[in-house]
């Protein structure tokens, strides 16, 4: 015999439910972080594309200028005529910006977002046409030829700015990144704005904040 205490089982009574546990409860998850940035960074866009657009067109500019002043990179005759488009494209977006404030604006904002979509477009052929003529996929313009250096009997006539100089050759990349000339990352810069001028002509809300 011993003097221990028979052990008392916590069991519920025959044909009683046992009472259900009550589940412990973490931290409620955050909201997804990343939806909640495309979603912001699209309507800042969109809801200001013309001031974007201008703002995009002028960076582009000013580093293609930078190319060539510090670089020492010379435009041939297709890089000029991509800047062209975004001189086009920055004055499309500055009169935009000053019609935003309009009563107009409710009824021009989807065709100028369209004709800036339109140009980016143009210039994305522009630079399709350029990259493939470096590639040799297919030969460029007459006025791409190029030249070689000059004479020494022309120096004196350079020297006096009377002499015609050549551009350089557009069939010649003449700085490359990852793989891509300047005229291919043109390409993927203007493609990226047309999208992006599509977008801001359909977009639902026209309030500015």
């Amino acid at each position: 015999m011993t003097n221990e205490d028979p052990k008392v089982e916590d069991t519920a009574p025959v044909g009683e439910t046992p009472p259900a546990a009550t589940p412990v409860r973490g931290p409620t998850p955050a909201a997804p972080v990343q939806r909640s940035v495309i979603a912001t960074t699209y309507d800042l866009v969109t809801r200001h594309w013309p001031l974007v657009a201008l703002l995009s067109s002028a960076l582009l500019l000013v580093i293609a200028h930078a190319f060539e002043k510090f670089g020492g990179l010379a435009p041939c005759h297709l890089c000029l005529k991509q800047r062209e488009v975004y001189w086009v494209a920055g004055t499309v977006g500055l009169v935009g910006l000053a019609l935003q404030r309009t009563p107009f604006w409710s009824r021009l904002r989807l065709p100028l977002a369209l004709l800036l979509g339109a140009i980016f477009l143009y210039g994305a052929g522009l630079a399709t046409y350029h990259a493939g003529a470096e590639w040799k996929w297919w030969p460029g313009p007459k006025t791409c030829s190029g030249g070689d250096a000059a004479a020494a009997s022309n120096l004196e006539a350079m020297l006096k700015g009377t002499a015609a100089i050549k551009p350089p050759a557009c069939d010649k990349a003449a700085w490359v990144f990852l793989g891509l000339s300047m005229a291919g990352w043109n390409v993927l810069i203007s493609l990226k704005l047309a999208v992006w001028s599509v977008l801001a002509a359909f977009r639902k809300s026209e309030t500015l904040a």
